[in-house]
């Protein structure tokens, strides 16, 4: 079983006899976000650890679902554990690229370049979800390396983490899995597939105004920020897609109104919503059934036909994803002061919580519990 394998000699004996049990059939349930919600950067939220223990007593369901990711959702699960304390499952988390598993059972997708995360990371992720020829750009790197003349990889690099590939096999797909680390070369080599022939390197199709290119660009998520442990938000994974649509359109010569077609996942959008809902429906049946297996996920854009939730609580820390995705796809909306938010935004804020603003995450699950009727 999945969680037994999770519990750690910090997490209190009331979470793990929790855990151990079937829990009550609840109409509500949490989604929370992660990056300034129950921890910033490598370190905890004070108030994380006594929130999810909170909820682990009195049977409430909830998932995580971030923006981020570049990891495996079990690496995940183990990496949030462990800095708050509290046993967290691989099918507890919706990271920015949960849903592309489920492209990965179109055979079109044959070889797909896979963009971002530490050193090869997202190419086991990639294969875990089933994609079978996975490229990261480093590998293009080391078989070309002029085709990115400023790159930053040392021999090091690609004996660590590139293979061979064939460079004359058409790629069929680009996934942005996370925030770039060299961005000069996944700017360069992302821009020469967008206009290539048929996605093979080192062509160039003759045809321009184009808004579809050669093969499609699917973003994880479209943060252009997102907090850490500095005073500022820093630029994530929407900077980078501002840059290649920019320069996809100066290259193709878009007028205004036009923009480079892309599919786009992560909050505050609806495919990722509607994906989120069905985890959190799945791990509410697995908690009432003590069965933690892996789920059959549906396919990618498939909303619920029937939910047990009445209410599903959205918490996080950025308005213009967490709050705008939850308000926008009929979710109780929650915001806190412990990330990207600062309180002097609320009055411009486009999209207001619909459910408060809070100091921190336990006040928040404090005072929905009681709005819920649940006994503290």
């Amino acid at each position: 079983m999945i969680l037994n394998r999770l519990r750690l000699p910090t997490v209190s004996k009331l979470s793990q006899l929790a855990f151990a049990r079937n829990y009550s059939r609840k109409d509500f349930a949490f989604v929370f976000d992660i990056d300034g919600v129950l921890i910033r950067g490598k370190d905890p939220i004070a108030a994380a650890t006594p929130a999810l223990e909170l909820l682990n007593e009195h049977r409430v369901p909830y998932i995580l679902m971030t923006n981020g990711g570049g990891v495996s959702e079990k690496a995940k699960a183990d990496h949030i554990a462990k800095i708050v304390g509290v046993p967290i499952s691989p099918w507890q988390i919706v990271q920015s690229h949960t849903p592309l598993r489920t492209l990965a059972n179109d055979r079109k997708h044959n070889r797909v370049l896979c963009i971002g995360g530490v050193g090869d990371a997202v190419r086991h992720v990639a294969k875990s979800y089933g994609f079978e020829d996975v490229v990261l750009p480093i590998d293009i790197v080391k078989a070309i390396p002029s085709i990115s003349p400023h790159h930053m990889f040392k021999q090091d690099d690609f004996d660590k983490y590139a293979i061979d590939i064939d460079v004359n096999v058409p790629f069929r797909a680009i996934l942005v899995f996370n925030d770039p680390r060299d961005m000069s070369t996944d700017v360069q080599i992302v821009q020469d597939l967008l206009n290539s022939q048929d996605g093979v390197l080192g062509t160039k199709r003759k045809r321009r105004r184009l808004e579809d290119p050669a093969i499609p660009i699917v973003f994880s998520n479209s943060d252009v920020y997102y907090s850490n442990e500095y005073s500022l938000p820093r630029f994530g994974q929407g900077a980078f897609r501002i840059i290649t649509e920019e320069l996809y359109s100066h290259i193709n010569q878009l007028r205004p109104h036009e923009a480079m077609s892309s599919l786009l996942c992560g909050k505050p959008f609806k495919l990722q919503y509607d994906f989120a809902h069905h985890v959190l429906i799945d791990w509410r049946e697995m908690l009432i059934t003590n069965k933690f297996e892996q789920p059959k996920y549906p396919l990618l854009g498939t909303a619920p036909t029937a939910s047990p939730f009445k209410n599903i609580y959205m918490v996080g820390d950025n308005p213009a994803s967490d709050i705008q995705g939850a308000n926008d796809h009929g979710w109780e909306s929650v915001l806190l002061r412990t990330g990207v938010y600062a309180d002097e935004d609320l009055s411009s804020l486009e999209a207001q919580p619909t459910a408060g603003v809070f100091n921190d995450v336990y006040d928040a699950v404090l005072e929905i519990l009681r709005v819920n009727k649940v006994k503290i």
